[in-house]
């Protein structure tokens, strides 16, 4: 029989005593978490080869149901795992500390570097996904990831360009968290990056783009992150439109996702010399 604790959240003020932290005083708490090991965990590595925690990856759990894809994560002959897994009604479950390595990211690149597990956090958000009946997430749910990716990035130093979904990290194997996750919600939050797009972009939908410009959009798409070859060149911009164009996800560069691609590898150049900068100043 498996047994169920509620633990405290996590802060960097906190101090660990076994599975529970005392809270700062000048923090407010985080929702209650529910805890259920998983044995599927390893370690990030020994030093000096430690990779930093350094990104989060956003799954959904693509099964019937809560409880049906926590016991998964949790059945040590699947071998998978994520460190948090939040329900649709908001409800907060982790599954494995973020010192250690959960299995989550399975064959994955982004921006040219594998074996991502040993440096993120994962969160698994409860949906049906595109096999089961995919559907909104509601409210309560958001608001609970919203609340969760903020306390993990009180505590580790993941640049917003970090912040991603399972497709984009595999977009060969997985759609998820899907076209129907709200991440211009979370980059309001400062979790992750939306730049809005013009009212002109859409005007571009559908029409086709030249040789230059192609080469441009997938240029831009491999700058972002994802990690392009010929064999996976319509499934990541189809990944890229799930995320940042989902009103259309056909895989093809039209106008319209030509512009967004731009717009996107901007963002991400911004953040990226914000990043520098920050870091300068620490160690000056």
């Amino acid at each position: 029989m498996v047994e169920y604790r509620k633990i405290r959240r996590f802060t960097a003020a906190g101090v660990s005593r076994g599975h529970f932290l005392e809270l700062s005083p000048t923090r407010m708490p985080l929702t209650e978490i529910r805890e259920r090991l998983s044995p599927n965990h390893g370690s990030r590595g020994e030093a000096p080869n430690i990779r930093a925690i350094d990104m989060l990856v956003l799954h959904y759990t693509g099964m019937q149901s809560a409880a049906e894809a926590i016991d998964r994560l949790c059945d040590p002959e699947a071998k998978v795992s994520a460190h948090y897994v939040v329900e649709e009604d908001g409800t907060l479950w982790r599954l494995v500390p973020e010192e250690r390595r959960a299995f989550h990211a399975g064959v994955s690149c982004w921006q040219g570097e594998q074996n991502l597990n040993h440096c993120s956090i994962g969160i698994e958000i409860v949906n049906p996904g595109h096999e089961w009946g995919y559907r909104a997430f509601p409210e309560a749910q958001m608001a609970a990831v919203e609340e969760l990716c903020r306390d993990i990035l009180s505590r580790w130093r993941v640049p917003a360009y970090r912040i991603v979904g399972h497709s984009d990290i595999a977009p060969d194997r997985k759609s998820d968290p899907g076209e129907l996750f709200d991440w211009r919600r979370l980059a309001r939050a400062r979790i992750g990056l939306w730049p809005e797009p013009g009212a002109e972009q859409a005007r571009r939908r559908g029409r086709g783009v030249g040789v230059v410009e192609r080469a441009g959009a997938l240029a831009d798409l491999a700058r972002i992150g994802y990690c392009v070859s010929a064999a996976t060149e319509r499934v990541a911009v189809a990944a890229f439109q799930r995320r940042f164009r989902p009103q259309r996800w056909d895989g093809l560069i039209d106008g319209e996702t030509r512009m967004r691609l731009r717009q996107v590898r901007e963002a991400v150049e911004l953040a990226q010399a914000q990043a520098q900068l920050a870091r300068r100043r620490r160690y000056n």
